[in-house]
């Protein structure tokens, strides 16, 4: 049975925001609409104890195999009618102490009317002011001690029990009072009931003491008694529905294969699962309830997809690339990857016909319309591809930029894609760039970086350096950037490119600074949560290895909750699509954990790519491989094999696949769908009014045609979009903001044209702050401007963001003492020092108008003093050890070395590996303990910060993160008593593998 209702638009999602707390009680609709899965709402809490983050997903993994799925909430406003009413089951394992009467009455009402609910163990202690809960729950907790026992069956004529045996397992031994007898008794631990069920109206309640910890939550004997409590709790036709579809679920196969790296140390180490076919892999993948994963393509229509993009009449166009990883080629215009067209012409929703628009193509990473033509990354070049003739194949094939590094084909150029301001951006991994472009010589590691559209006249620009291999580059509805990158960090926000910083003179010793300014990795949570039990991960494990894809969801068809908030990373070796919730922070960003929005018991399913597409829904690339993992290349010690490197700086494995690849829609059942459209510059009408579409698709196509179009004919309608005062549900103007950057992209900024600058001065007062915005960053940096940006008042904007944007403005404007007092005034506002942007670009553009900021503040100008002085040589010999480490392996070059008790000790360590290393010294014996201590602090979202260092006497001496390239030297006196201390790198995932040991003798 499936439960819709009326009011399902004005539903909440479940696995993570927040319900509307309401007392009025929805009417169900009940549809049974056939075979179908358990849908279990786990309401858990944000807490160690009672571990429910945890737990829940190892309950998940356990029963995904028998089409039971799971939904995720911590928060009990989600116990309300509507939101309730999507779900079959509810389970409880929490601490929440109260409850309010509405959300009391919702649950009551929903096992009422025929569903089920499954407190489980400190369930019991929950919600102590409702007599009602208690009586429902059928006791409440009393006490406990600990211990190892096996709770005995006393009933095995009951469903539940009937084929259950009994286990032991550590737990603690709850006693309760406040019994409710009106229960029947499944379990006892002695003599106290430990498992009963009860019955409400229709509906059905089954309880369990067990479930303190892993130790109880990993045991199979433990999930076998959870999975038939739910399938007892639901109702029959649930029930019947669920044993028709569990019927159908296809039955994983497996077999032993010797080059699968086993990173994660597994026992037994994991097998090989053979391939599933579409229909039967969906069977295996989980979306939430309410949505529905929708096959568009699928081999061997599409092969290895990487990127993809639609056109001006909404066409899919994919890069397939099955050369990746390992099949490099030398020779120009020889490979065997392509970008097809596809499309869906009997409007059935899959794709009917394909077109290869360009072959011959090797390792092509990422794609953008632009132009009339098609710019592809494919280093060592971007590639500009046109169709000259409308046959919709390529016939013409220009360099555009070249010098991207080859040397690690997971590490080059990605994420093209067209911005706002009119401009190409993307990201490049460690692979880097070194070369010529418009003219100027250019050499970078990992990063974001833009340039213009005039192929002819380039202008390149680096925006910031990112920690590691990066994957993901996304915009939201008022342009704030952010990204992904792999090695622990999902969300790396982009709060100050580096341009600003170019004429601020930074004090000694604050290189890490300097490198990781203007960007910030803000991930709330370190877990992903995968769904299958054998993922496979170099490093990281558990968390995100391989973050790719950022695109925030930035259409209308799914619920309000997801618009210009959540945003979607792929995770492909945990075989999940994550959504990560991002929240305004004063003038930066948090984000916390939306779990999962895509998760698949098939160890195949590789999301890579998630878009929101011309029709409001997220498309999904599924790579659909087995073998993801990249480098470092495995050998017997760390992976269970030895292994070669390829061309592509990936180990060589047989099981990378070659034939596979799929491509979904995921749709949102209460959706209102608009109609498709079709836009051409022969229009440009239609291109104005859909600057105001409710899909950025199709406003930043319009944009993008309009800019391209050439003609100022459109500027009185631009005017008039931009004097449109209205603003939307979230506070936002997007057609005016668009208008905005049209008229910029089409050269009416320039200063030349008084009545297109005037409006745009005139948006410097919007009421709309992503309007505001846009103005101060379209306006040209002339006199009038930058009178009418300081008159405005956006310096002292409410909007954090913009008020950011007005502050940086100022460093692309003339020195000015009247500026540098304005940026004092604001230095004594506390709200503006205590917002690390807003303090950070206050930084910037007060040292540009220094003089004016003294003498406003009353200091003279401190002119450059000498701050280096020489430090004082150490007194006696100094003991110099070169490390290194290992390209692609988790080690040291040098695993052992010795040094005399007492003496003076440098280690240079050089980072010539691709990720961040450090290295600690720790004392003899404390290597198990600092790695564990380690383990837990990759999951701490301050890791990073603290350089993933714990804080305990066991680590003796440490150094920072290393970034790639980078070396650091480690100066300290050897320990007075001898022994074999440990040294090791404490990156996530590293120090097992990553370790040697500094032999401390007698003098």
């Amino acid at each position: 049975m499936r439960v819709l209702k009326e009011c399902l638009l004005l539903t909440v999602i479940g696995l993570v925001f927040a319900g509307c707390e309401s007392s009025e009680q929805e009417i169900d609709v009940v549809v049974d609409d056939g075979p179908g899965p358990i849908q279990v709402l786990f309401l858990g809490h944000d807490s160690e104890h009672h571990n429910s983050e945890a737990y829940m997903p190892i309950l998940a993994s356990a029963l995904a195999d028998d089409g039971i799925h799971f939904s995720y909430t911590e928060d009990p406003a989600d116990l309300n009618g509507p939101n309730l009413a999507k779900y079959d089951a509810l389970m409880l394992y929490a601490n929440h102490d109260s409850i309010t009467t509405s959300q009391e009455q919702a649950l009551l009402d929903f096992v009422e009317s025929g569903r089920g609910f499954l407190p489980i163990h400190s369930a019991s202690f929950c919600f102590r002011n409702s007599e009602a809960f208690i009586e429902l729950v059928g006791a409440q907790f009393l006490e406990h001690e600990t211990g190892t026992f096996t709770a005995d069956i006393v009933n095995r004529d009951h469903p539940v029990t009937d084929s259950l045996s009994e286990f032991e397992t550590w737990d603690e031994t709850y006693v309760h009072h406040m019994h409710n007898e009106d229960r029947t008794v499944l379990m006892q631990r002695e003599e106290e009931p430990w498992t009963w069920t009860r019955t409400h109206g229709e509906g059905k309640v089954f309880y369990t003491a067990y479930g303190h910890d892993e130790r109880t939550w990993s045991k199979a004997g433990f999930q076998e008694l959870l999975k038939e409590g739910i399938i007892w709790s639901v109702s029959d036709q649930v029930r019947e529905d669920w044993e028709a579809f569990a019927a159908t679920i296809p039955e994983l196969i497996y077999e032993e294969r010797e080059e699968i790296p086993n990173y994660r140390q597994q026992d037994p180490p994991p097998q090989y699962q053979l391939p599933l076919s579409p229909e039967e892999s969906q069977k295996l993948t989980q979306v939430p309830v309410g949505y529905e994963l929708e096959l568009f393509a699928a081999e061997p229509d599409v092969i290895n997809p990487i990127d993809m993009t639609w056109d001006a009449q909404g066409r899919l166009w994919v890069i397939e690339t099955v050369d990746y990883p390992n099949t490099v080629r030398e020779e120009d215009g020889v490979g065997d990857d392509r970008i097809k067209i596809l499309e869906d012409t009997d409007g059935d929703g899959r794709a009917d016909k394909t077109t290869i628009f360009a072959e011959n193509l090797n390792i092509p990473t990422s794609l953008t319309l632009v132009n009339g033509g098609v710019l592809v990354s494919q280093a060592p070049d971007f590639l500009f591809l046109k169709d000259t003739d409308g046959d919709d194949k390529a016939d013409t094939r220009e360099k555009v930029i070249s010098g991207w590094g080859t040397f690690d084909t997971h590490a080059g150029p990605s994420h093209l894609q067209y911005g706002y301001d009119n401009q190409i951006w993307g990201t490049v991994g460690y692979s880097g760039f070194e070369g010529t472009i418009g003219g100027e010589e250019y050499e970078f590691r990992q990063g974001f970086y833009r340039f213009n559209t005039d192929f002819e006249n380039l202008d390149f620009e680096f925006l910031t350096a990112t920690s590691n291999n990066t994957w993901g580059l996304g915009f939201n509805e008022t342009f704030e950037v952010f990204g992904s990158t792999a090695n622990n960090e999902h969300v790396v926000y982009m709060g100050i490119p580096q341009r600003y910083y170019q004429e601020y003179e930074w004090p000694e010793g604050t290189e890490r600074q300097q490198w990781s300014a203007g960007r910030k990795k803000i991930d709330g949570h370190y877990a992903m949560h995968p769904i299958t039990r054998d993922y496979r991960q170099v490093d990281v494990h558990g968390g995100f290895t391989a973050a790719s894809g950022f695109k925030f969801y930035t259409a209308r068809e799914f619920p309000e909750e997801y618009w210009n908030r959540v945003a979607f990373v792929s995770e492909p070796t945990g075989n999940l699509l994550h959504r990560a919730v991002i929240e305004e922070d004063g003038a930066g960003y948090t984000e916390k954990d939306g779990w999962n929005i895509l998760a698949s018991r098939d160890e195949w399913v590789s999301p890579v790519q998630a878009k929101v597409g011309p029709d409001g829904a997220l498309w999904i690339l599924d790579w659909y491989n087995f073998m993801i993992q990249h480098n470092p290349t495995p050998t017997e010690e760390s992976a269970g094999w030895d292994a070669e490197n390829g061309a592509g700086n990936a180990h060589i494995n047989p099981l990378r696949d070659r034939t596979h690849g799929r491509i979904y829609r995921l749709t949102y059942n209460g959706a209102e769908h608009t109609n498709t459209i079709s836009l051409s510059k022969e229009d440009p009408g239609a291109l104005v009014e859909a600057l105001g579409h409710d899909n950025m698709f199709w406003r930043l196509t319009a944009q993008r045609l309009l800019v391209e179009r050439g003609e100022t004919d459109v500027l009185d309608e631009l005017y008039g979009q931009i004097r449109n005062t209205e603003v939307d549900a979230l506070g936002l103007n997007t057609a005016a903001q668009h208008a905005l950057w049209t008229m910029h992209g089409l050269g009416a900024l320039d200063g030349q044209n008084e009545e297109a600058l005037q409006v745009a001065i005139e948006a410097l007062e919007h009421p709309a702050a992503g309007v505001r915005k846009a103005a101060i960053e379209a306006l040209p940096r002339i006199e009038k401007a930058n009178a009418a940006i300081l008159g405005s008042g956006v310096l002292q904007d409410q909007d954090a963001h913009t008020q950011r944007t007005a502050i940086l403005s100022t460093i692309e404007m003339p020195e000015s003492s009247e500026i540098g007092k304005a940026l004092y005034s604001l230095s004594q506002n506390q709200q503006v020092v205590e917002d690390e942007w807003l303090a950070e670009a206050l930084k910037l553009a007060a040292s540009k108008h220094e003089e004016g900021y003294r003498a406003a503040s009353g200091a003279e100008a401190s002119g450059s003093s000498d701050t280096s002085g020489e430090s004082a040589a150490a007194s006696g010999d100094v003991k110099t050890i070169r490390i290194s480490a290992v390209v692609n392996e988790l080690k040291y070059d040098i695993e052992e070395f010795s040094v005399e008790a007492g003496q003076q000790v440098e280690i240079v360590f050089e980072n010539t590996d691709f990720m961040q290393h450090n290295l600690l010294i720790v004392e003899p014996g404390a290597l198990q303990k600092v790695g564990e201590a380690a383990d837990d602090l990759a999951a701490d979202p301050e890791g990073s910060d603290l350089q993933y260092v714990p804080d305990m006497p066991e680590v003796l001496h440490a150094t920072n993160l290393v970034n790639p390239n980078q070396t650091i030297t480690l100066s300290f006196t050897a320990p007075e008593d001898p022994g074999d201390y440990p040294y090791v790198c404490t990156f996530p995932g590293h120090w097992r593998t990553m370790q040697g040991v500094m032999n401390v003798i007698a003098n």
